[in-house]
């Protein structure tokens, strides 16, 4: 049905522009723009033939790939050996993203699926990606960009494309005086680390921590790229001490539509390396390398963990109460970050990190929380609490904290496997996810003003009785320093995060389901059930934060209003960038900068009334 509806739409409006804003134009203005073309289908005329593809494999040196899900067979008899190793393999993310034809995320329930690209650019230098740039905008073909792969929204993912694929540009270089081209008069040397388009936050965390005694904020998911998370903000564990990894960027080399290489930072094309901090991964163009300030490494990285049971409604509605007024009072600074879980079942999960705090430092923060709970019968922990501290050096070493917590790491398990490629247990279970619902919003400062905290509580209780959510204290920056405010201030992450002391994120998913694979089927019953509670459990808390924006890395694939929501006030200008640099619309992903111009999968231009 939708194939046919593109289709039409296509032979209705063969050529249209390019608009300067969603307001509509005047023919005289339109008359000045490029015009976008509807992108070809190997199905379509237009399709490079098999000359053309041949010499693009010459130009990348035979690194031009045709993309196949393992799971492709699945459905035969027996399946086969593919089929079996990829369902092997589904619940190691680095097996994941080691292949050009999976994302991260198997799909999301009535939204979009896994499927590969018709070809895949399997890039090790820049020059392979822009010859693919190049070659896409030539040839008038969908084009995809992938490093990591962990876009919820199926941003790395298209059917007919030809996709980029950063994997293994992967290389981590420390400097001891960095300093960005052409900036020599107006910034002082300091420390830094450069990372390939490809590289993950375990290389990174390797490099600059374990082996160089540094840290740069990055995300707290070692298989996430690094590319995505700083182009879409960026938080890590303790942002409230380290800002976000978008305000960490010094300098990056990008390849535009044009098929330009362009070196940006604060000196050099300051408009676009604006845009890409924040501004949406796999918008603006192919960013082949990224270099990052490191910071100094506290002492200590610690933990806290239980599980709390409240026995009534009436006993979890005050340990709502009680948690956030102790989170506000005690947690409200720059050595937490990580979260607080509010289910449905009446407790309360707690997985808090904090930084530069001794062991005994972080039991006596939370001594008069535990006293509280254990003084009160109403109330059992199903999961004692566990207090941890640990030499930050050593937080991403997987054998030491695996000594330490035994099975709180899981490693890539397949021979030959980089031994520092390990992921934290409880991220297994988003490898290969099928998606239900992912919502998100920042919930302000004010909300935590004494007077306000019972009418939050109440928010976040109503909210219970439709689903859970997760509080991540984090991924906001009210609590962090003058200095980071105004280091996050300057790039093109809403601004709404810059007074927001959490990101509220409420979600569903369920076990993988690639297309091809015949077991488990999906549930589609059950996940559209979800995903209903899950939209009137976000409506609960809205409710008290009505104008609360969303993270674009961690939000709803049908958000309302996304441009708000993700960018506010910032969403204008980062539309005038994206005309600048990708006048026809080259580089396309769901609910992108200028993406409101195209059909919901990125092949047919058409305006907006």
């Amino acid at each position: 049905m939708r194939r046919r509806l593109l289709l039409k739409l296509a032979a209705l409006t063969p050529l249209v522009t390019w608009p300067l804003d969603g307001k509509g134009s005047s023919d005289q203005t339109i008359a000045k723009r490029v015009r976008a073309r509807a992108r070809v289908r190997p199905s379509d005329p237009g399709w490079p033939t098999a000359a053309q593809w041949a010499q693009l494999e010459r130009d990348v040196e035979g690194r031009l790939l045709k993309p196949v899900s393992p799971f492709l067979n699945c459905d035969e008899s027996g399946g086969n050996s593919e089929c079996a190793a990829g369902l092997q393999g589904i619940r190691n993310p680095y097996f994941i993203g080691d292949d050009p034809a999976l994302t991260q995320a198997s799909g999301w329930v009535d939204a979009w699926t896994c499927e590969s690209s018709a070809y895949a650019v399997a890039a090790e230098k820049t020059a392979d990606v822009v010859a693919a740039v190049n070659f896409a905008r030539r040839n008038n073909l969908r084009l995809v960009v992938k490093g990591g792969g962990h876009g919820y929204q199926g941003t790395s993912n298209a059917p007919d494309s030809l996709l980029i694929w950063t994997r293994r540009m992967n290389a981590v270089t420390l400097h001891d005086d960095f300093v960005p081209q052409g900036c020599h008069s107006k910034q002082s040397p300091q420390p830094a680390m450069s990372v390939g388009a490809g590289a993950l936050w375990a290389d990174a965390y390797e490099m600059v921590t374990t082996r160089g005694g540094r840290y740069v904020q990055g995300g707290g998911c070692r298989t996430v790229g690094v590319a995505g998370l700083v182009q879409g903000g960026g938080f890590g564990s303790w942002s409230k001490r380290y800002g976000t990894g978008a305000a960490g960027l010094l300098e990056a080399e990008i390849v535009t539509a044009d098929g330009v290489v362009r070196v940006v930072n604060e000196c050099l094309n300051p408009d676009l390396f604006w845009a890409i901090k924040g501004g949406g991964g796999g918008t603006f163009g192919v960013v082949t390398r990224f270099t990052l300030r490191t910071r100094e490494l506290p002492e200590f990285f610690g933990a806290v963990s239980t599980n709390i049971r409240a026995a009534s409604d009436e006993a979890y509605r005050a340990l709502i109460a009680e948690a956030m007024s102790f989170y506000s009072t005690n947690l409200f600074n720059e050595h937490w970050g990580e979260k607080m879980n509010f289910w449905s079942n009446n407790t309360l999960d707690i997985g808090m990190l904090s930084q530069g705090l001794t062991r005994q430092q972080v039991a006596d923060t939370w001594a008069p929380f535990f006293g509280w709970v254990r003084a009160r019968k109403e109330y059992s922990f199903a999961r004692q609490p566990f207090v941890l501290a640990v030499p930050a050096r050593r937080f991403w070493d997987p054998q030491y904290m695996n000594e330490q917590v035994p099975g709180v790491v899981l490693r890539d398990d397949r021979e030959g496997a980089a031994p520092n490629h390990a992921f934290w247990k409880d991220n297994q279970y988003e490898a290969g996810q099928l998606l239900h619902a992912y919502k998100s919003a920042w919930l302000p400062a004010a909300l935590l003003e004494p007077h306000r905290l019972p009418t939050l509580a109440d928010a976040i209780f109503a909210s219970t009785r439709q689903w859970g959510s997760e509080f991540h204290f984090n991924k906001g920056l009210a609590g962090a320093s003058a200095e980071e405010i105004t280091s996050a201030r300057n790039t093109a992450t809403n601004p709404l995060v810059l007074d927001a002391f959490a990101l509220v994120i409420i979600g569903s998913a369920g076990p993988p389901a690639y297309p091809g694979m015949t077991e488990p089927p999906p549930d589609l019953v059950r996940a559209r059930d979800a995903a209903a509670h899950a939209a009137r459990a976000m409506e609960e808390l809205l409710k008290v934060a009505p104008a609360a924006g969303a993270y674009v890395s961690e939000s709803d694939y049908f958000q309302i209003n996304w441009q708000r929501a993700f960018w506010g006030t910032h969403y204008p200008k980062l539309l005038e960038i994206k005309r600048k640099y990708d006048p026809q619309g080259l580089f396309f992903v769901h609910h992108g900068v200028g993406s409101e111009y195209w059909s919901e999968d990125g092949f047919t231009p058409q305006r907006q009334i």
